[in-house]
């Protein structure tokens, strides 16, 4: 079967591979249909992540069909379309019981990291009765992708960790997929300020679009101010860092008002200054979280009834075959005006 592998730091390729087999009762192999391209892909091939060694096959997110499952198997059978979660879960260890699913003893964020994923023909899924969801008659494919990773990590990881509530101030600091995500989810609950915080002028009219009550390009490095303008001097009730580098996670400790809630997303390569000498008595939260997809069954409903319209996070379509150039659309964005890009299998 055709993959992309991830070679080494800074290297990829699309390779041939043998299609994976069950290798424990509790799971399933799926012929994918649709995947997609993470941020976080982007932040192995850079070498940040640790856990994902070379010769990994690279995916976390997709919809397929079932092809096999292990004897175990008792909630999808062959023929069956599911949407793959990017956490796998055995439901039984001290960490699911806690829905803490992401720290599963078994599982967690293993596929396209410690196992192979899902930018491939086939992926093997473990714990599959935990770790798929049933794709109802009738439903958008496309947008039922965004459901393996992003609306669930923008969702848990920055809308409720970051405590949004009716009325609230809530910056959003990089308007990439995920920063999006947040947006969109965190209109759930009715705040009254939802400022969306990058450097580039495209993603910053889609966030607009999206919902956005105002937006501020950070380019010339007076985005505190404007933030501080727009709040009275007293700073949003939630910031929500989107990026993953020292710059947004700073600017994220500038502009929360007292009382309020850092709320991380980004993965994070290298150490960030944490400024104490500034925020020791500030009755600050900072909050740190891997998508624990507990919330994907409410996702997929409001998705199914339209309440939001993942489809609108896709920005570009491509087939497996040409997966090196949706790395490289992917990869530059600023140039490209790409969000989410679809691989068709």
């Amino acid at each position: 079967m055709k993959a992309l592998v991830y070679v080494g730091p800074g290297q990829k390729a699309l390779e041939d591979r043998p299609k994976p087999d069950v290798a424990a009762p509790t799971d399933a192999i799926v012929k994918i249909t649709r995947t997609t391209i993470c941020g976080t892909d982007l932040h192995i091939l850079k070498g940040d992540v640790a856990t994902c060694k070379p010769g990994r096959i690279l995916g976390h997110e997709g919809v397929g069909i079932v092809d096999k499952i292990g004897s175990a198997v008792t909630a999808f059978k062959p023929g069956d379309r599911v949407l793959i979660s990017c956490i796998s879960a055995c439901g039984k260890c001290d960490y699911c019981r806690r829905q803490m699913y992401s720290h599963c003893t078994t599982g967690g964020w293993i596929l396209g990291n410690s196992i192979d994923g899902t930018q491939a023909e086939f992926v093997r899924i473990p714990h599959a009765d935990n770790s798929l969801y049933p794709i109802p008659a009738g439903a958008d494919e496309e947008a039922l992708v965004m459901l393996s990773d992003i609306l669930p990590t923008g969702f848990e990881c920055g809308v409720l960790n970051g405590k949004v509530q009716p009325g609230n101030s809530v910056a959003i600091v990089g308007s990439g997929p995920i920063g999006l995500a947040a947006l969109l989810t965190a209109q759930f609950y009715s705040p009254a300020e939802l400022i969306m915080v990058d450097l580039d002028d495209n993603r910053l009219a889609v966030a607009k679009r999206f919902g956005a009550t105002a937006t501020v390009n950070s380019t010339d490095g007076k985005a505190v101010d404007a933030i501080m303008k727009m709040t009275g001097g007293r700073g949003v009730d939630t910031a929500i860092e989107a990026v993953g580098i020292p710059a947004t996670f700073e600017l994220c400790e500038q502009i929360v008002a007292p009382g309020g809630t850092i709320a991380n997303i980004g993965v994070h390569g290298t150490k960030v200054a944490l400024h104490l000498e500034r925020l020791w008595d500030r009755n600050i939260t900072i909050t740190t979280r891997l998508v624990d997809t507990a919330s994907t069954p409410m996702l997929l409903n409001i998705v199914r009834s339209k309440k939001i319209d993942a489809k609108l996070l896709i920005t570009h379509r491509f087939k497996l075959d040409n997966i090196l150039d949706a790395y490289e659309t992917f990869g530059h964005a600023a140039d490209t005006k790409a969000l989410k890009v679809i691989i068709e299998v």
